[in-house]
């Protein structure tokens, strides 16, 4: 499916100078791939959100999306992002001809995110009493927090075998799983629906599609390792990578204390509505926010697949063709995310209507809250991908805490007062800001790094 789509897009949305740049191509070619699988995971997504919403109600509905973020929230507080990690460092290794130091740190980062994972499931179970009773409002829940929890254990090297698959270009694979990971999950909740199973059905069906994915993604990245440097990769030495060491561990702490903040400002929406307006409010949001990122998700493959390539002309400082890259993907997402907001802000109330039932309704306003934000986070969707790329892991962690700071005050002050509206409008503006901030400083080293090799 990636490749008919590919030439759909190439023929007809995409003007025909973008496809003359040889990097924007390769781009399209390698996030095609994923927004194959992403385009019919998004359709398979709406699915399993009709059902789930048809079955469990607007409280049930919210609860499960407590259960979910907050297992989400604690696995990336743990978690250092290894698959950034991977693509910056395996990538330069392998440019420079080093198998050797390549290997080591991609069983580094393995072994991190091990440790990280079975730290992170440790806390779920830990805290999934509390989640209980204060997000949820169910003390009896406990049990299915823990186990959702072990979607955690699955996807123990998950992140790292995503960034090696990503430096060798195996975009297909992915993309392959990504789907079968979401038909999986459909039928497995289309069986609880037609049973009638109520929450804990539906979060097996989830546990079931999320294992299957995370198990794929690490043997292909296990196979990919084995042939890119022998079935002894494993052996490779991590004493190898002693004088990189302060700056590798820098990296890492930079791109999870970025992640934790980003916490925060954008990813723990639906656990600070349940704690402060309950499951109902929470409902309507995770309704909000998951047809908000229909628009977001056939762009949300080009981050995966712009880094690799980024890093590739930083590391040649080929900087007219990093400026080419970030200049045609504005544009070609910038004019995808208005149209495509503009049609769900339309559409939007009657497909909730008709699609989820009218007791759905709430959350069209904060639909369209939300969707601006997502316009321009959608236009400069590089942003952040490009500042890890020029060596500066530690400006989004930066901005990250100051827009931290601001939300959680301004969480703390109104949301339970005005409820999930006023959340829509503190993450629609963090958005905003932050992505603002964070594209300046970009295009700001960029012309200075151009002056200094008199570009």
């Amino acid at each position: 499916m990636g490749v008919e789509l590919r030439r759909f897009i190439e023929r007809w949305l995409i003007p025909k100078t973008l496809l003359q740049n040889p990097l924007v191509r390769r781009i399209l070619k390698n996030s095609s791939y994923l927004l194959g699988a992403t385009g019919t995971s998004a359709g398979i997504s709406m699915l399993q959100g009709i059902l789930t919403a048809r079955l469990l109600g607007v409280a049930g509905f919210g609860v499960l999306g407590a259960v979910i973020m907050f297992t989400s929230v604690i696995n990336r507080f743990a978690s250092f992002r290894m698959s950034e990690l991977v693509v910056r460092y395996v990538g330069q290794y392998t440019e420079a001809g080093d198998p050797r130091r390549a290997a080591a740190v991609f069983k580094a980062a393995a072994l991190a995110e091990m440790l990280a994972s079975i730290v992170a499931f440790v806390l779920i179970v830990l805290f999934s009493p509390l989640a209980a009773r204060y997000l949820a409002k169910d003390p009896s829940l406990a049990v299915w927090f823990a186990v959702y929890g072990l979607i955690v254990l699955a996807n123990l090297i998950a992140e790292s075998s995503t960034g090696l698959l990503q430096i060798f270009d195996r975009f297909r694979h992915m993309a392959g799983l990504n789907m079968l990971q979401s038909v999986v999950t459909l039928l497995l909740i289309f069986i609880v629906f037609l049973a009638q199973g109520g929450l804990p059905g539906v979060l097996l069906a989830y546990v079931g599609g999320k294992v299957i994915g995370a198990g794929g993604i690490t043997g292909i990245a296990i196979g990919e390792a084995s042939r890119q440097w022998g079935r002894g990769w494993w052996r490779a030495p991590l004493s190898v990578l002693r004088p990189q060491g302060r700056e590798l561990a820098h990296f890492a702490v930079s791109t999870n204390i970025s992640s934790t903040l980003s916490l925060i400002n954008k990813d723990s929406e639906i656990l600070w509505i349940s704690l402060f307006r309950g499951p109902v409010e929470t409902g309507y949001y995770k309704l909000a926010l998951s047809l908000a990122n229909m628009v977001q998700m056939p762009v949300s493959p080009l981050p995966t697949a712009t880094y690799p390539e980024l890093a590739r002309q930083v590391s040649h400082s080929n900087w007219d063709g990093v400026r080419s890259i970030l200049r045609q993907g504005t544009q070609l997402a910038g004019a995808y995310s208005l149209l495509a907001t503009l049609g769900l802000v339309v559409l939007g109330r009657p497909l909730i209507g008709l699609l989820y039932t009218p007791e759905f309704l709430p959350s069209y306003p904060a639909l369209v809250i939300l969707l601006v934000g997502l316009l321009v986070a959608n236009t400069f969707y590089w942003h952040r991908a490009a500042l890890l790329a020029l060596g500066y892991p530690g400006f989004p962690t930066r901005v990250n805490l100051y827009l931290a700071l601001g939300k959680v005050l301004g969480i703390l002050l109104l949301v339970p007062r005005f409820g999930y509206l006023m959340n829509a409008a503190l993450l629609s503006a963090s958005y905003v800001v932050g992505v603002s901030v964070s594209a300046l400083k970009v295009r700001s080293i960029i012309r200075q790094r151009s002056q200094e090799a008199g570009i």
